[in-house]
């Protein structure tokens, strides 16, 4: 409410569109939906759209609700018409087409902060992995994306160790037999987010394979996200790398002590 009566104040927002958004409270109904609007000061980020299920006029409405509240938008899943319609409607909108996510306000990746690695297994695996890129940026994180690194030929990973280090935290894509992030989990001391995919044949099983495997890691430092959700671990991503290499009172731990030599900030 500060922001907005210092907006109306400045002359950025008319006092009869300030009257409105004070009306409209912290919950936006828009009949089909029901928008949050107080999740970025509660949360630290705005509310993200997910895209399936909804009809392209419903995902007009909504996307435009929230860049009016929040100037910056995620849309994920978005099918080709969807990711059309709000194309058409929307000034600055920009489709992420292998993510399948649509972003408004997304910042140029030199301006994000820290450093999040993103490592895909195969290419095929591009698709999860690139939706958690995207919403690591939007978090406002720094990204570097590693494709096709997979543990097939471990000597492509092995040559990226200076990148996997360097991390605040991982984001660690695989399907198959999902034995990725237990390695990357041996080589680096940063949190490392397991993202299993439904890439594989038939006894993978959409993936569940590669999830019980990442379940069953032997790697210390390792969480792990549901099958193909690499919107959860791109956010969970960021959120540890815009919290990490803060001082915590009275301590002085091993990976504080490293964040100052390796990221150089």
């Amino acid at each position: 409410m500060q922001a907005l009566l210092e907006s109306v104040r400045d002359g950025h927002v008319s006092v009869q569109e300030g009257l409105r958004q004070w009306n409209a409270g912290p919950v936006l109904d828009l009949g089909h939906s029901r928008l949050d609007l107080d999740r970025e000061r509660r949360c630290g980020q705005p509310e993200v759209v997910f895209g399936e299920g909804k009809s392209p006029e419903q995902l007009v409405e909504i996307t435009r609700a929230l860049q009016q509240a929040h100037g910056r938008v995620l849309v994920t899943r978005v099918a080709p018409e969807g990711a059309s319609a709000l194309l058409n409607d929307l000034p600055g909108a920009v489709h992420h087409e292998l993510a399948r996510c649509i972003t408004v306000g997304l910042s140029p990746n030199e301006e994000g902060v820290g450093y999040v690695v993103v490592a895909s297994a195969g290419t095929s695996d591009g698709p999860v992995a690139q939706e958690a890129a995207v919403t690591a940026r939007f978090m406002g994180a720094r990204v570097k994306e590693l494709a096709d690194v997979g543990v097939a030929g471990l000597h492509r990973l092995l040559a990226e160790q200076d990148t996997l280090q360097a991390a605040r935290s991982l984001v660690v894509v695989a399907g198959m037999e999902g034995a990725l992030p237990s390695v990357v989990g041996g080589l680096v001391a940063r949190p490392v987010i397991a993202v299993p995919t439904s890439v594989g044949y038939g006894a993978s099983f959409g993936g569940l394979a590669a999830l019980l495997a990442m379940l069953n890691s032997c790697s210390a430092g390792i969480s792990v996200v549901n099958i193909d959700n690499g919107f959860g671990a791109g956010y969970a991503a960021a959120m540890i790398n815009e919290r990490y290499g803060e001082p915590v009172p009275g301590s002085s731990s091993p990976l504080q002590r490293s964040e100052e030599t390796v990221c150089h900030e």
